[in-house]
């Protein structure tokens, strides 16, 4: 199926809400000036490629529920009319969950149907289809319910031969199904008025397990789409790299999909190698024999000759000095690598943070 028939366009009656109030101590040190949402992925803001799928399904009016640097959203987006949207903007007084989230934007909704998104889920569902699921049932709540290889990682959710979901189960070394909650669901506007105002609560462990008490018909759209949390530095360079080699459906990234995205200024020298998927954001240099392989670099990144990139996030206006190696590691901003550095298996480095030459060795373990 194409990028153009899964996002054909839905009826107009449905709005969205995308959850975006996460701190994302995970991705930190990256996170210290942005919030997760609004992290360089395949060349723009992770939450651009949601919302122009949200708006390729026919959808206008996004209410974008915030908490952690909830002014940076606004200044990016506005109201949203450059991706054809009206964009609205909750801020949480405090933490409220997921559950309680969605109940601190209902004076902002109107619709009868309204999708909500965790805003850290990379996800190729077919959003027409889930919506249509949730109809033709006449469900109170639908939830995407995606079939992963290892459920064990995961509560899952089983369901029956209608589709009706029966429970809510916690993770477990022998799971009954592989099907688990994608964090997409579409909720009765009803449904979000009778969640408890004010205070924190939990969609998985309070909202859905009474919903399925009291007898509401709860639905599992269930398939094998992709589906990633882009919640450490491992996934989020895979979720990038998959934007950019058109893996998972997008409608924000720049030009079409390849090896590798050189946003505007970058500069690869001759004889350097990109790839993998690799983002090089603008105004980059990758010197001669230097290689970057399935990594995001952000804006004015500098990586010397002979450097080696591999699967790593490195933060504007970096350099790594010639001949230093990093894999699966996260620099931060203006942070420097020393020339010969090697650091590898999950290491970070904090923004500013001037790493030594002379060919230091660090990994995660020591």
């Amino acid at each position: 199926m194409s990028t153009d028939d899964r996002d054909r366009a839905a009826p107009s009656t449905a709005e969205a809400v995308v959850l975006v109030g996460g701190r994302g101590v995970r991705l930190r040190p990256l996170t210290l000036s942005a919030p997760k949402p609004m992290l360089p992925t395949a060349g723009v803001p992770f939450l651009r490629h949601l919302l122009s799928r949200i708006r390729a399904a026919g959808i206008e009016h996004v209410v974008l529920g915030t908490s952690y640097k909830a002014e940076v959203f606004a200044e990016h987006f506005g109201d949203g009319a450059d991706l054809g949207l009206r964009l609205e903007y909750a801020v949480e007084p405090q933490p409220l969950d997921t559950a309680g989230a969605i109940r601190n934007v209902a004076d902002r909704l109107s619709a009868d149907d309204v999708l909500v998104f965790n805003g850290d889920i990379l996800s190729g569902v077919d959003l027409t289809d889930l919506l249509a699921t949730h109809r033709s049932t006449a469900a109170d709540v639908t939830l995407h319910l995606v079939k992963v290889s290892d459920p064990r990682r995961f509560g899952c959710v089983p369901t029956d031969a209608d589709g009706r979901v029966t429970a809510f189960l916690e993770k477990t070394d022998d799971p009954p199904v592989d099907q688990v909650n994608a964090g997409c669901y579409v909720f009765r506007r009803e449904v979000i008025d009778r969640i408890p105002a004010g205070r924190p609560v939990s969609v998985e462990r309070e909202t859905f397990p009474e919903l399925l008490a009291s007898g509401a018909r709860v639905q599992g759209h269930v398939d094998t789409s992709y589906w990633l949390d882009v919640g450490t530095p491992e996934a989020f360079v895979q979720g990038s790299a998959d934007l950019v080699r058109g893996v998972v459906p997008t409608h924000a990234l720049p030009g079409g999909p390849g090896e590798a995205l050189l946003l505007d200024g970058a500069s690869v020298a001759p004889g350097a190698s990109v790839g993998g998927g690799s983002a090089v954001g603008a105004g980059c240099v990758v010197e001669d024999g230097a290689r970057v392989e399935g990594s995001v670099l952000f804006d004015g990144v500098r990586v010397a000759a002979g450097a080696v990139v591999e699967r790593s996030v490195v933060g504007a206006g970096a350099t790594i000095g010639s001949g230093a190696v990093l894999r699966g590691a996260v620099i931060g901003d203006r942070a420097h690598v020393g020339a010969g550095c090697e650091l590898l298996d999950g290491v970070r480095v904090w923004p500013g943070v001037e790493l030594p030459e002379h060919g230091v060795r660090f990994s995660a373990d020591c």
